[in-house]
């Protein structure tokens, strides 16, 4: 093969992703895409790469393999070029070079949101600098100053990289890179991880904090909560051994809020304790608002709603001080939920607050999920027809949006509104569409919950045997959470044996 070719093949082997695109290999071997994807394609004319789908290249096993050799080998300089140390061993090479690919996914991830997160405090309190991440900046500007010093021609500056890294046009645009790319950050994640405190391994981790806090809300609300636990964990380990307490306390938060959307309550609310604690400590009050206000809504799942209150309350003023209409519109969400246990109507005029300020802080997700709340306030009133429009404005309002906690919430009170209405065709229907969401993103409990559903409805057709393996594999799915469900399905499974 030619150079460019060969350069773009010891890339690989020195990332060892499971797929490769133009964009990362263009970065790393400081060519432009084009002559990149050129390079990748004539290793396809050759058998050594295949395009699986379009600008998505595999290495064949045995070219892997290859490939991984060549990486940890001494090449000549311009092989070592492309792997970003002239002149450097192999080992040194690959660690520049898995160093150089996590910065472009904490470049991307970091554009990713900026079109995710409106502007506000939470998109501000996730671009914060943390102590760690400044001193892998300072590093990295020292290693690309030394490389500039003891050669005539480097690879370029990531840090020059990130800036010129261009904004993803759309949410849609920013969520189809991070389907494409997770599975490759995952693996490069866990590698680093598995090379944490490795001295040939350049201290590539200290990088996956930032990563994962940037791409959060793209897992977040597209529900990749699979992947969400496993870059969550790493990321956690890591800032806690470098002694980061504000990447600390991201990561505990963050991944509260896996715990929750997995209906693990009690775990949830012990992280997000953590997190506050950590918050406080370091004065950040916005953040610590956030937290008060998932603590809130956490106590309030638990059934301590006293304590929900105060909480909320308490996030609330703080929210008053901040002069934030976004946050006010969550708490008042929240305090509409823990309104409905007690009179329906109120939680109503909370959420329709919430909604008005969902309009000023322009956020579509406040708005979905104040419909969302309202619908469910109407179930609790009997009245489901009502309840049927609040949930289908919901959808309404979230259109092509990617929100998958509330997404999946609403398509659940919406199929429990119309099996009230006994309207079961179409309940069927979308019992079954939710459930096949929730299996493509590998969401065991959302997964659970719709299987009891679809269980009373097969049940309401007489089709019991059905009903009860429905009933069975849901209580398999929400073993261990917080779900009042589970109390509901041993009795329906009891009560018809």
């Amino acid at each position: 093969v030619d150079r460019d070719a060969a350069h773009t093949l010891r890339l690989i082997g020195a990332l060892d992703l499971p797929a490769y695109g133009a964009p990362l290999l263009a970065r790393l071997s400081g060519t432009d895409e084009l002559r990149t994807e050129a390079a990748l394609d004539r290793l396809v004319d050759v058998a050594l790469l295949e395009e699986t789908t379009y600008g998505r290249y595999v290495p064949h096993d045995l070219v892997r393999h290859f490939a991984r050799e060549l990486a940890d080998t001494n090449g000549s300089a311009e092989a070592a070029e492309a792997a970003g140390a002239v002149g450097a061993t192999g080992a040194v090479g690959v660690s520049r070079a898995v160093e150089q690919a996590l910065r472009w996914y904490v470049a991307r991830a970091r554009q990713s949101l900026l079109v995710l997160l409106p502007p506000g405090y939470e998109r501000d309190e996730r671009l914060r600098t943390t102590a760690t991440e400044a001193g892998i900046t300072t590093a990295a500007a020292v290693t690309a100053a030394t490389a500039m010093t003891t050669a005539t021609a480097t690879a370029p500056d990531p840090e020059e990289a990130r800036s010129a890294e261009p904004p993803f046009a759309s949410a849609e645009e920013a969520f189809a890179w991070g389907d494409r790319e997770l599975p490759n950050i995952v693996a490069l994640v866990e590698r680093c991880a598995r090379e944490h405190g490795d001295p040939s391994g350049g201290g590539t981790a200290a990088y996956v904090p930032v990563l994962v806090r940037y791409l959060f809300p793209y897992l977040h609300r597209g529900g990749r909560l699979a992947e969400l636990d496993v870059l969550g964990r790493l990321a956690l380990d890591v800032a806690r051994s470098s002694g980061d307490d504000e990447a600390e306390a991201f990561a505990l938060t963050d991944r509260a809020g896996l715990h929750f959307m997995s209906g693990r309550a009690a775990e949830a609310l012990d992280l997000n304790e953590q997190g506050l604690t950590l918050w406080r400590k370091l004065g950040v009050v916005s953040c610590v608002r956030r937290c008060l206000n998932n603590r809130g809504l956490v106590l309030e799942s638990l059934g301590r709603y006293a304590e929900s209150e105060e909480t909320l309350r308490q996030s609330l003023e703080l929210s008053r001080q901040l002069g934030d209409p976004y946050g006010e519109a969550v708490t008042f969400s929240h305090l509409g939920n823990l309104a409905k246990h007690t009179d329906a109507r109120a939680a109503i005029a909370h959420h329709e607050r919430s909604l008005a300020l969902g309009e000023v802080a322009d956020s579509v997700v406040v708005r979905h999920t104040a419909h969302c709340n309202i619908g469910y306030a109407h179930l609790r009133l009997g009245e489901p027809a009502a309840a049927v429009s609040s949930f289908e404005q919901s959808l309404r309002v979230l259109g092509d949006d990617e929100d998958w906690q509330g997404e999946s919430q609403t398509r659940l009170g919406l199929v429990r509104a119309l099996r009230e209405l006994e309207r079961t065709d179409r309940a069927d229907r979308e019992c079954a569409h939710l459930l096949d969401l929730a299996e493509r993103r590998a969401d065991q409990y959302v997964a659970g919950l719709a299987r009891h559903q679809r269980g009373l409805l097969l049940r309401a057709r007489g089709r019991t045997e059905e009903a009860h393996r429905e009933w069975r594999r849901a209580l398999t799915a929400l073993d261990g959470t917080a779900s009042t469900v589970t109390g509901e399905l041993r009795a329906l499974l009891a009560g018809d044996a």
